[in-house]
């Protein structure tokens, strides 16, 4: 079976990201640059999420789930390979559940979809396929972000806890760093229709989420105001209800050095400047980070592991 009936007719008229393209994926592609089948490009046991995703101390990773395509055209992705050139291998929907269970089998803490928007219909009828066949794993969607709230309506029941990005508030960035200057419009939407659905954040005695909502904030260089506003923003729309992470590992990659401000490295005084702010403000729910997290070397290598059976 390589695309179920149900999946093949919500994939004619992709209306599944903000950008509404409308296009019959099962003849051509959007924007985004998926068609009808899956395209993956690792599948792997990842220690570098955020504790609470990872199992803490005894854990041994998330069980991240790379996919192929965006639905943005970030100037500065990491992931630049998979994301704008499409690296990757196409799987049947029976594959991509034997997958998700295979991640359980390894011990993974959690099932973690990394750029998930646009296989939205492809991995709901793969985790049905995979629940009957006794999957139990917290399932992660760890999105950019650029969401539609159709989109995230259709998840309830199926995700425990959302990781969206929240990479602007201002519209000109935006548009010159992620081709999409109505980013914050939907994204906030999106944002406060996952803390509708999954409530405020819970988590375990040993301090895993067991659901909830994580929010990710990238500080880029020369960009330290508006993530103070991302902040504001963020305390207060949802208060101690959201988990905040404060990233500060931006690293000029891809074609950054195209645009000002992003040809180098964010500096200490920048990212500390933010997270005082924080503090200010009285957020108590943040990540940090501290130390030397901009490097090459965090980022994974997309060698297709763990994609074939």
């Amino acid at each position: 079976m390589e695309t179920p009936d149900d999946v093949r007719a919500a994939l004619r008229c992709c209306t599944l990201c903000p950008r509404r393209c409308r296009v019959d994926r099962t003849r051509g592609t959007g924007f985004c640059g998926a068609g009808a089948s899956v395209r993956l490009a690792l599948v792997s046991l990842h220690p570098w999420e955020e504790p609470c995703l990872t199992g803490g101390a005894q854990g041994r990773g998330a069980g991240t789930v790379f996919f192929s395509h965006c639905t943005l055209r970030c100037c500065y992705c990491q992931n630049h390979e998979i994301s704008h050139e499409g690296k990757g291998e196409d799987v049947t929907v029976a594959r991509l559940a034997d997958i998700f269970l295979e991640q359980q089998a390894r011990g993974a803490a959690t099932l973690d979809l990394v750029t998930p928007t646009h296989y939205v219909p492809q991995i709901l009828a793969a985790l049905r396929s995979a629940r009957a066949r006794g999957f139990t794993l917290p399932v992660v969607y760890n999105s950019s972000g650029y969401e539609t709230v159709e989109t995230i309506d259709a998840l309830a029941g199926e995700v425990a806890i959302y990781l969206p990005d929240l990479k602007y508030i201002d519209e000109e960035p935006a548009r010159e760093y992620s081709a999409a200057p109505d980013y914050f419009a939907y994204a906030s939407r999106a944002i406060e229709a996952m803390v509708r659905q999954t409530g405020p954040v819970d988590f375990a005695p040993d301090g895993t989420l067991r659901r909830g909502v994580l929010v990710r904030h990238l500080v880029l260089p020369g960009h330290r105001h508006e993530s103070m506003r991302v902040l504001d923003w963020l305390h207060g729309t949802f208060g101690d209800a959201v988990q905040i992470s404060l990233m500060n590992q931006y690293t000029p990659m891809y074609r950054a050095a195209e645009h000002k401000d992003l040809g180098r490295r964010l500096t200490t005084f920048e990212y500390e400047s933010v997270v005082e702010h924080a503090l200010a403000l009285g957020i108590t729910r943040c990540y940090v980070q501290e130390g030397r997290t901009a490097d090459t070397k965090f980022v994974p290598h997309f060698d297709g592991r763990g994609v074939r059976s």
